[in-house]
């Protein structure tokens, strides 16, 4: 864990912030400006990029995939700048993952938090961030299916920040692993049962 510095009302500061950050529903507003219809209603539901894939537009699923990437290292980096403090930084990150898979623009059922979780790794250490999207791509190139890969990403992570760090962010990646599993309970059950589709299947 990282030495807790900062006073309680920037961290708040941080918190509100990163969480505000991390609810906007980047996957349903981009679908919609490329006139894609409702993700909501498409697929398994779920606003993330593997769904929006599911529209068969590349271009909005990769725009949602930095966007949601995005917001997590935003909140980050904004944090570490404007408040300091590697406190500030990981608590700003928890908070805007928070915010994707609880948003309250959507009555807190949002994303399964994979992209943001990246993004944020990425801002808080570039190393740790690219060996688990090396992961996450590797697993995704060899299974095609892109839950399996987010299940293995996050699980790495602990392991990647022991071997390449000093490990004040384990317990940051420790808590994003079992929400990113507890998020995709119902993946786990499809994949049990021989039912969880493909990257680039249409219909979940």
């Amino acid at each position: 864990m990282p030495d807790f510095v900062t006073s309680q009302g920037m961290l708040l500061l941080s918190v509100i912030f990163g969480y505000l950050l991390g609810s906007i529903p980047f996957g349903i507003l981009v679908t919609r400006a490329m006139g894609l219809g409702d993700l909501r209603a498409i697929g398994s539901g779920n606003i993330g990029a593997t769904n929006v894939l599911r529209t068969g537009n590349k271009r909005a699923a990769l725009a949602t995939l930095l966007l949601d990437g995005g917001k997590g290292a935003v909140a980050v980096l904004l944090a570490r700048w404007l408040v300091g403090g590697e406190d500030a930084a990981q608590v700003a990150g928890l908070a805007a993952f928070l915010g994707h898979i609880f948003p309250i623009w959507l009555g807190f059922k949002g994303g399964k938090g994979v992209a943001t979780f990246l993004g944020l790794f990425l801002a808080l250490d570039w190393r740790i961030g690219l060996a688990v999207a090396a992961t996450w791509l590797v697993v995704a190139l060899v299974g095609r299916v892109s839950s399996i890969a987010a299940l293995f990403a996050a699980a790495s992570s602990g392991l990647w920040i022991l071997a390449l760090t000093n490990g004040s962010l384990l317990v940051l990646a420790l808590i994003l692993t079992v929400l990113i599993y507890v998020r995709h309970g119902e993946n786990l059950k499809r994949l049990k049962a021989g039912t969880e589709p493909r990257i680039g299947q249409k219909k979940a």
